[in-house]
């Protein structure tokens, strides 16, 4: 099963650090944040990946071009040209499709435009900005329970502030400092079938959140899989910031063994 990693975004809140490469490329401990969701896949043998690009598709190129010699020892002979890569333990055997699949294309059109390297059977997802301690076993077997097109991955999400309780006459009732939401927020990590593929278009403005997976709820054709764990995205400085510090601490959920 091929899993598309979703890299074309620009990332226009987190300016700081995207104003020349792509979201997916921001690092955490010194590796793009792609690195650690695709690392989280490979861990449970889920190890080719498709990466539709887009905004600055040339560095998420040139980065796995590069990828034996960035973290290996080599050497060059400059007159020839000739490389040897001394092997390190750092190289890692995953095979990548990169396409070119437009600038400002929505992402229900980039599956679309990549759909010819998946294959004909199920496929997964996930947005290329966001990491998990997600058991990826887990959510394909319940995807394959369920019997339906497509599944996507919920969570809980805590308030970033707190909320107050009052009567009519504003005396308060209960003050609870940043609450869990009772709401479950779609965070990525999909399993689709390929007939899911018809629900979508290569027109640029096909966003896969809107008329694609909004039919799939209406026909009983989306399952939710529920996500209780640590998940966190790459929105804003501080989340990047809030990921490099969990990361500094030796213990990053998402890099725990599954």
């Amino acid at each position: 099963m091929k899993v598309i990693i979703f890299c074309g975004g620009k990332g226009t809140r987190l300016r700081e650090e995207t104003e020349f490469k792509p979201k997916p490329m921001v690092e955490i401990g010194g590796r793009p944040i792609m690195w650690h969701i695709m690392s989280r896949y490979a861990r449970y043998g889920f190890k080719e990946f498709v990466l539709p690009l887009g905004y600055r598709g040339d560095v998420i190129k040139q980065y796995f071009h590069d990828y034996k010699t960035r973290n290996s020892d080599f050497t060059i002979d400059l007159s020839s040209g000739d490389t040897v890569v001394h092997s390190s333990g750092a190289c890692v055997d995953w095979k990548i499709t990169l396409c070119d699949t437009g600038e400002d294309t929505e992402k229900g059109a980039r599956i679309k435009r990549v759909a010819r390297h998946l294959g004909d059977g199920p496929f997964m997802a996930a947005y290329g900005d966001g990491v998990a301690d997600i058991d990826i076993a887990a959510l394909v077997a319940f995807h394959k329970s369920q019997g339906k097109l497509g599944t996507f991955t919920g969570v809980r999400m805590p308030s970033r502030f707190g909320t107050v309780s009052t009567d009519e006459q504003g005396n308060i009732a209960s003050w609870e400092e940043k609450p869990v939401l009772n709401q479950f927020t779609n965070c990525g990590f999909f399993v689709f079938e390929a007939a899911f593929l018809d629900y979508l278009t290569e027109e640029e403005h096909c966003d896969l959140e809107k008329a694609p997976l909004e039919r799939l709820a209406r026909e009983g054709q989306l399952a939710m899989f529920r996500h209780t764990g640590f998940w966190q995205c790459m929105d804003t400085l501080r989340d990047y910031e809030l990921l490099n510090r969990i990361w500094e601490k030796g213990d990053a959920p998402w890099a725990r063994k599954g």
